[in-house]
């Protein structure tokens, strides 16, 4: 009989210090799922700032280039070394200049886009396993709180594999096991 209640409160121990750990566990994955999920959104809007950047610089461009087509167009109707000439000569230079630096930009605009649809796209990595683990290991932490109000072992040694796959999903999060 001594032998039982020693058993008894050295199961319902580990039992306790396994429900913690596991508590430990689904609080940060709760807290770096939510944080990767805030940057997948974060990065999202960005990303959609930026092609909306890169859309409008595309429609000041193709402006751009039906002046250009304008004045060049004009500038044929008009005498070769006229003051006229040369003013329009200008202008169109003005406007190549102005074109090229529309087609610089946009390439800028656009590899950041890519940058921050990157970014989103590892954080939704990142953030799924996360979400896994929190599913697990709530199921362990309530069939370890069930094992311990009904004093029942083997719903405890059923919550240990629960738990452990939700550990394995927390630490996927980190390092990305199964991508």
């Amino acid at each position: 009989m001594a032998a039982e209640k020693s058993d008894k409160p050295s199961w319902k121990n580990d039992m306790a210090l396994a429900t913690v750990l596991l508590a430990v566990c689904a609080t940060f994955s709760t807290f770096k799922g939510g944080g990767y999920s805030t940057l997948a959104l974060i990065s999202q809007t960005q990303a959609s700032d930026q092609w909306s950047f890169y859309q409008a610089k595309s429609l000041k461009q193709h402006l751009q280039e039906l002046q250009l087509e304008q004045l060049q167009l004009q500038a044929l109707s008009l005498p070769a070394h006229s003051n006229a000439a040369q003013t329009y000569a200008q202008h169109i230079t003005l406007l190549q200049a102005k074109l090229k630096k529309y087609q610089k930009e946009k390439a800028e605009v656009k590899e950041q886009a890519h940058r921050l649809e990157l970014q989103r796209d590892e954080a939704k990595q990142h953030g799924k396993p996360f979400g896994r683990a929190v599913i697990f290991l709530q199921v362990a932490i309530l069939l370890n709180s069930i094992a311990g109000l009904l004093d029942i072992r083997k719903v405890w040694w059923t919550a240990l594999p629960v738990g452990l796959i939700g550990v394995f999903f927390f630490l996927d999060g980190f390092f990305l096991f199964l991508s």
